[in-house]
């Protein structure tokens, strides 16, 4: 039957008709949920594959028995279709009143007509195989074309039975088993004509089948209730319709490409080559536009699936161009191009709630600066904030009557591409809204349209609000930052004025003193650097102006005790060895002479303090000890180093803090000891410095 010249054909038509109903099958497969109706489905399917196989065969072998296994494999494939189709008509709730298609008379009579056509299919003798075709008489012939014409008057009836609501989900179905009846109508029709098969339509006939497959899929996705976990992909279908438009286009030019050559004369080839690389050209313009590609989503989208938007896909997109970290793009142009990709818009522009009220300009994409704000109590605002609708421009003018009671502002009037004011809500509280300019193809403002743009305007608001929250805190955290060194400043400024106030009041009595004229100078000059100190502090905004470095314990010990002597207070020091921490020596006398002045406010008048000095490895500590009140466990865990709290009249209750903070930022603690009555022990344990080069041990030693 088939020469070397068909051979290699029939093969590649049966073949891809194989792989593409086997890998159909398998996805009917992996999705069944169980059901009767996706049963028959992947039934008729799976026959379907075994249809094409047999025929692979026939074309490799030549053999009559693979032929008998053909028509067997045929006869069944109609029986499967048909109990597909006859399963939906038979059943109440296709009818336009509820009833069957098929009264039960009709529907017996038809299913055992239909059947015993496939059984004469699948019993009739097989025609001769001879030559270069498949002869037979008419019989042979008649019998699967009265089963072609059974499948398209029961696909005819499916749809036309069908619920208006219910054809979009039909429609691919019916379109594809139609087209497969049509073509085996036209092989028998032909083949009982002149007595025999036609080869050509009989190779074509394998991958004509499989052609139908991608329709198959989209009926099986719209159709739900089958129970098949199956889904078309939009990008797949809106490639693959690219792909065919392209296909199209370039047959329309090489056609009109042969015309110019074939009429052009002697000029025809140049003509030709000179026209197909223009075709070639314009087909990249065309197809790198994004008004044709989005003309063709919109095409795809509307005549493909039922809702236009593939809201998982959307959804990512949108999220994720909301916050890609690579955009050259700031965070209010995001949003506008985030929202606009919705809808196909080629720009936008954002206005968001002001400090001073009403709703300001922050942000455009492709979209022109707009000076004058929107107060917040005018016919824009108060329209999105009662209503919280997406206001189409269009529709506002030509039915005015749809948006009570707004008046476009004047600024607004002069956008002519306006399209679209999308309203952003952040907890019930309009805090913007966005105009989206018209979009690249026409699309239809539907309630489809307005809840997804309302919904993703909802999510971008949410982002803004927590941008905006988050900026607030940060400049919340730095007063903070700012009140507390205040704090702390303020805390420094009043020991310093104590000291300064002690001195004066001593300056009465010793005025002429030599010493203390000395003593005086050399605590003005500190208390003066000290506050220099303070002020740079302030003006920097950091506690610590230089990095930590060795410091000589004693000196520092030798001043807080010259110092509290000439107060009135009695101070022991123990202090053996000379030891070198790591700290600032300004800020460790605060530390220590803080801590030594909290002991001596909590002693009875004329009591001792006693501060020793010594190290333990390769710590450095210091411990005042007092015969005070003390203090309770609780009010050491739950006071004692938190913040403005304090038991002194006129404490500030933050130098405990700010020593207990500094130390630990130097990698030291300081540890309490006490007990009610029975006085305290405060201890500073410090870091070291361990000399490294020999000129620093021979200086420490």
């Amino acid at each position: 039957m088939f020469g070397l010249e068909t051979r290699e054909p029939a093969v590649w038509s049966y073949g891809l008709g194989l792989l593409g109903f086997a890998v159909f099958l398998l996805q009917l497969v992996v999705g069944w949920r169980g059901g009767l109706r996706a049963g028959l489905m992947v039934f008729a399917v799976g026959v379907t594959t075994l249809w094409e196989a047999t025929g692979l065969v026939f074309i490799l072998t030549g053999d009559t028995t693979a032929w008998t296994a053909i028509r067997s494999a045929d006869a069944l494939r109609y029986a499967a279709w048909f109990a597909f189709l006859l399963l939906p008509l038979s059943r109440p709730g296709l009818g336009t009143q509820g009833e069957s298609a098929l009264t039960p008379r009709l529907g017996a009579v038809l299913a055992a007509g239909s059947f015993a056509v496939v059984l004469l299919v699948a019993l009739l003798p097989s025609p001769p195989i001879g030559g270069d075709a498949i002869r037979g008489s008419g019989w042979s012939f008649s019998a699967p074309m009265v089963a072609a014409i059974l499948g398209l008057a029961m696909t005819e009836q499916l749809f036309r039975n069908s619920l208006e609501r219910a054809r979009w989900a039909v429609k691919p179905l019916c379109l594809a088993l139609g087209a497969t009846f049509i073509f085996d109508l036209y092989l028998y029709a032909d083949a009982l004509l002149f007595k025999r098969l036609d080869g050509d339509i009989w190779i074509a006939r394998g991958v004509a089948h499989a052609v139908v497959i991608p329709l198959l899929m989209v009926a099986t996705a719209r159709n739900r209730e089958w129970t098949i976990n199956i889904a078309v992909s939009r990008v797949v279908v809106f490639h693959s319709t690219a792909v065919l438009a392209s296909g199209l286009y370039l047959l329309a030019v090489a056609a009109a490409g042969y015309y110019v050559r074939f009429f052009g004369g002697s000029w025809g080839k140049v003509f030709q080559i000179g026209f197909l690389f223009a075709a070639a050209v314009l087909l990249g313009v065309i197809f790198s536009s994004g008004t044709v590609r989005a003309k063709l989503r919109v095409l795809v989208n509307k005549h493909f699936f039922s809702y236009r938007y593939d809201y998982r896909e959307e959804w990512l997109r949108f999220t994720g161009a909301l916050s890609s970290p690579d955009s050259e793009l700031d965070v209010n142009e995001r949003c506008i191009k985030a929202l606009a990709d919705l809808v196909e818009s080629p720009g936008g522009a954002l206005w968001l709630e002001a400090a001073q009220g009403g709703f300001v300009q922050v942000g455009r994409w492709n979209f022109p600066a707009v000076t004058p704000s929107e107060p917040a109590a005018g016919s824009l605002a108060r329209l999105l904030s009662d209503k919280v609708w997406v206001i189409d421009l269009a529709e506002a003018e030509s039915e005015p009557k749809s948006y009570p009671g707004f008046q476009p502002p004047p600024w607004l009037a002069q956008l002519p591409r306006a399209w679209l004011v999308v309203p952003l809500f952040s907890a019930n509280a309009l805090l913007g809204f966005a105009i989206l300019e018209r979009s690249r193809a026409r699309i239809e403002v539907n309630w489809e349209v307005r809840d997804l743009l309302k919904t993703a305007a909802s999510q971008a608001a949410s982002y803004l609000a927590h941008l905006r929250a988050a900026e607030a805190l940060l400049e919340a955290g730095k007063f903070d930052s700012f009140n507390r060194m205040s704090a702390f400043v303020v805390h420094d400024l009043k020991n310093l004025t104590s000291q300064l106030s002690l001195m004066l009041r001593n300056a009465e009595r010793h005025a002429y003193n030599p010493e203390f004229q000395k003593d005086m100078l050399e605590t003005v000059q500190h208390a003066v650097d000290r506050m220099n100190r303070l002020l740079l502090q302030l003006r920097v905004g950091e506690q610590v102006i230089d990095k930590p470095g060795p410091v000589d314990l004693v000196p520092i010990l030798q001043r807080i005790v010259r110092a509290k002597t000439a107060a009135g207070s009695t101070i022991l020091v123990d202090a053996g060895q000379c030891l070198m921490a790591i700290g600032h020596e300004d800020r460790l006398e605060r530390v220590i002479g803080h801590l030594a002045q909290n002991a001596v406010d909590a002693s009875p008048e004329r009591s001792e303090i006693r501060i020793r000095l010594h190290s333990e490895q390769e710590l450095g500590i210091v411990e005042i000890e007092d015969d005070g009140v003390g203090m309770t466990k609780e009010f050491i865990r739950d006071h004692l180093f938190k913040p403005f709290s304090t038991t002194k009249p006129t404490g500030m209750g933050v130098g405990t803090y700010e020593s207990q903070q500094y130390i630990s930022s130097l990698g030291g603690r300081i540890e309490v000891d006490s007990a009610p009555g029975q006085g305290t022990i405060m201890r500073i344990v410090l870091p070291l410095h361990i000399p490294t080069l020999p000129g620093e041990r021979a200086r420490a030693a």
